[in-house]
């Protein structure tokens, strides 16, 4: 027999009529305005089609019109919510949110939705990226006497438009005011008692989409995917520096600010995107797919079977070897309820990920000469398991290829890559030294030129920064110095393949 709900409550998460300003860093944001649909539902299940972004916490604003009520937990977003919960979510229009926490420790206190009140009324923020200069804005709103609760940038983001707005009396010219002094990648769903507001960052960093339920219904979400599993129409992607406001009397976009230099993050496309979502224009299982067949034609092997480390090494898996002409074949079965380790902040818990969530198919291995295709290395740990599995049910060679080039470089615009000392390409001095680190018998990235060839896609419009060190938004000083830990300027690996 369940405990009563206010008991519940206590045992579970955090509940409030309108939550305290609290919370952080996304990877996953959602927004809905649907009167007369059922708001709260339709947010929880497009966050569980993003749940691929985020494993840390989850929560859903709602409003009826009159209040926001906003639950957030930490866990999953099966874990977060339950039939009692989403009932008490009741109202027209609603914002969700799952985390994964790059400023911001992984607390309750860091966790989003967050929800203020200003003069007119309330309102809540979700928030996909991060602001490169959250430390300088952080300490203006403390010398302003505002005392802030949490530790994350998201929180001095929603701060910095409640004050705005009180002043200038409109919260979306509140937005507007800020969004200048905002730097770095932010993609944003805001929930007032009438508005659901989506932003984009002018260099449309992080991805946020737009679509209609019903022809009647608008929906926002960080990628496409979330959209399809609610049976909604993609309709186009927000574009960068822009403002798109849903209310009773439509939707209406409007630019906020001029698009600046454009930065998309690669990453999306290699790693953090679901395969069915489409951003860009591009089908990302397409684009991975086209990664895996460039990289058959630069890095061939000499093999029996060509295999993928699951998930996101599957498309470009089977493009190898339809590029190739080596059969394609299953070695590694993923227990899906592990969660992917590239995002849990832990690296003891990175690692255990790594024996726990594969399991090696001997017969499909044993005495083979194996091409085991995966999207990236990053620091090198999980590469490095993987390869230890695969040998120990009986492979006879090893050969990697990886879709991306080097990762050199660490992230400044919301993916947690913390030092350079954790990168592995920048660690190491060849590629030859990280073959011998990892344990494969030959080791090969793809190299600038094919991976852009492959995207079919300009350097002039990606941040290409991880593999180059290249940043399209400028990092102040005190912040690239806090992750530039190694002496070495640049990445030594090159062009160099092995």
């Amino acid at each position: 027999m369940n405990p009563p709900l206010r008991k519940r409550e206590a045992m579970k998460g955090h509940w409030s009529r309108f939550a305290r300003p609290e919370a952080r860093e996304a990877c996953g944001v959602f927004g809905i305005y649907g009167p007369g649909e059922d708001v709260s539902r339709l947010t929880y299940f497009g966050l569980f089609a993003l749940q691929h972004r985020g494993q840390e916490s989850a929560g859903i604003a709602v409003s009826d019109g009159a209040h926001i009520s906003c639950y957030r937990e930490m866990g999953l977003v099966s874990q977060v919510f339950d039939e009692e919960t989403l009932h008490r979510l009741k109202g027209d229009l609603a914002i969700g949110h799952t985390r994964y926490s790059t400023t911001g420790s992984s607390v309750i206190a860091n966790a989003q939705p967050m929800v203020m009140e200003w003069r007119g009324g309330q309102v809540a923020l979700a928030h996909n990226g991060n602001l490169i200069n959250a430390r300088e804005l952080r300490h203006e709103l403390e010398a302003e006497g505002e005392h802030l609760e949490a530790t994350s940038d998201s929180e001095v983001m929603v701060r910095m438009v409640v004050r705005e707005a009180n002043h200038l009396g409109s919260l979306e010219e509140g937005i507007v005011a800020c969004m200048p002094r905002w730097r770095g990648a932010y993609s944003l769903t805001l929930l007032t008692e009438n508005e659901v507001i989506a932003v984009r960052d002018p260099s449309g960093v992080r991805p946020l989409c737009l679509g209609t339920v019903n022809g009647k219904a608008t929906v926002f979400a960080s990628e496409s995917c979330a959209l399809s599993v609610i049976g909604a129409e993609f309709a186009r992607e927000v574009q960068p520096g822009e403002i798109v406001i849903a209310g009773a009397e439509g939707v209406r976009a409007r630019q906020a600010m001029a698009p600046a230099v454009r930065a998309f993050c690669v990453f999306e496309y290699i790693y953090m995107a679901r395969p069915d979502s489409t951003i860009g224009g591009h089908l990302v299982h397409e684009v991975r797919k086209r990664l895996g067949m460039q990289l058959a034609e630069d890095c061939p092997a000499d093999a029996d079977v060509v295999m993928p480390v699951p998930d996101t090494g599957w498309p470009a898996a089977i493009g190898y070897a339809e590029r190739s002409g080596i059969p394609f074949g299953e070695g590694l079965i993923r227990n899906r309820y592990i969660p992917r380790t590239f995002i849990q902040p832990d690296q003891r818990l990175r690692e255990m990920g790594v024996r726990i969530k594969l399991n090696p198919l001997r017969e499909a291995l044993e005495g083979k000469r194996v091409v085991m295709v995966d999207d990236s290395i990053v620091r090198g740990t999980t590469k490095r398991g993987v390869i230890r599995l695969i040998r120990d049910a009986g492979a006879k060679e090893v050969h990697v290829r990886i879709t991306a080039p080097p990762y050199c470089w660490p992230c400044y615009y919301g993916v947690d890559t913390s030092n350079r000392s954790d990168l592995i390409a920048a660690r190491l001095t060849s590629v030859e030294e990280i073959r011998r680190e990892i344990g494969a018998d030959t080791l090969c990235y793809q190299t600038i030129p094919g991976f852009l060839k492959a995207l079919r896609m300009g350097e002039d419009q990606l941040c290409l920064a991880c593999f180059t060190g290249e940043y399209p938004i400028p990092i102040p000083p005190d912040v690239k110095l806090s992750k530039l830990d190694l002496e070495e300027p640049a990445c030594r690996l090159g062009e160099e393949t092995t």
